[in-house]
């Protein structure tokens, strides 16, 4: 394997499969057997998973809502996302713990770092659901703070394209896509890959990010074993 400890980064619009909102069940058993197929092969696996196809606190403002009270909305919708994911990959036969930034007591630990890491080395796949705990972060810098916290590796963005475009590919034919760019190229190209926190944060602790179609069988356990799959972004 290329990568022992990896932070899968999983955005809650990808559950939705085909609905409009909500969680695809087929879509949840879909993302839990590919993940199999990496735990199989002894990876230690963390895992962030978004909101947005329950709730979306930058958005929340637009309603009236208070951005704070609707940045508190959108991490409880990640801890339900989480925990629905907690469920198949139980069912599928792995072993997990859910930790979350704020306190939940009845159904995850709180995030204890240290905590995190002995699960992760006792085989166990985490997962973080509520953001950091605070207002007015997004799940990208969620998951490049808790990728360095843990020490993964390499954070693997698993989106619907497979990987990043000169523009959107669903919209111009014309895009092409990169294989590998720096950190600074892509500040440069002003390219829309995480959030400028999430980005700083890996590129000031060298952590790689891999951006890839999760939706494409096989491509997470061909990222792990090496395969230059997606794109490649790195401080070189």
């Amino acid at each position: 394997m290329k990568y022992k400890r990896i932070l899968l980064k999983l955005s809650g619009e990808a559950l939705m499969g085909d609905q409009n909102y909500g969680i695809d069940p087929k879509k949840l058993n879909q993302y839990a057997q590919e993940i199999k197929k990496v735990k199989d092969l002894g990876t230690e696996i963390a895992i962030v998973i978004g909101g947005g196809n329950i709730y979306r606190g930058v958005q929340a403002e637009t309603g009236g809502i208070d951005r704070v009270q609707g940045d508190y909305m959108g991490m409880l919708a990640t801890l339900i996302n989480a925990m629905a994911l907690q469920s198949a990959l139980e069912q599928n036969k792995m072993y997990t713990r859910l930790m979350s930034g704020f306190k939940v007591e009845n159904v995850c630990e709180p995030f204890i770092r240290r905590r995190a890491i002995r699960h992760l080395e006792k085989g166990r796949i985490v997962i973080f659901g509520a953001g950091i705990g605070n207002p007015y972060f997004t799940t990208d810098s969620t998951a490049s703070l808790r990728a360095i916290e843990i020490e993964a590796e390499v954070v693997l963005k698993g989106t619907r394209v497979d990987g990043v475009y000169t523009a959107d590919p669903e919209k111009d034919k014309n895009a092409t896509r990169y294989t590998t760019l720096s950190f600074q190229e892509a500040y440069e190209k002003n390219l829309s890959i995480m959030d400028m926190t999430a980005f700083t944060l890996c590129q000031e602790n060298n952590l790689p990010i891999i951006v890839f179609d999760m939706n494409k069988s096989g491509n997470l356990e061909k990222l792990v074993m090496g395969e230059e799959i997606g794109t490649l972004i790195t401080s070189k």
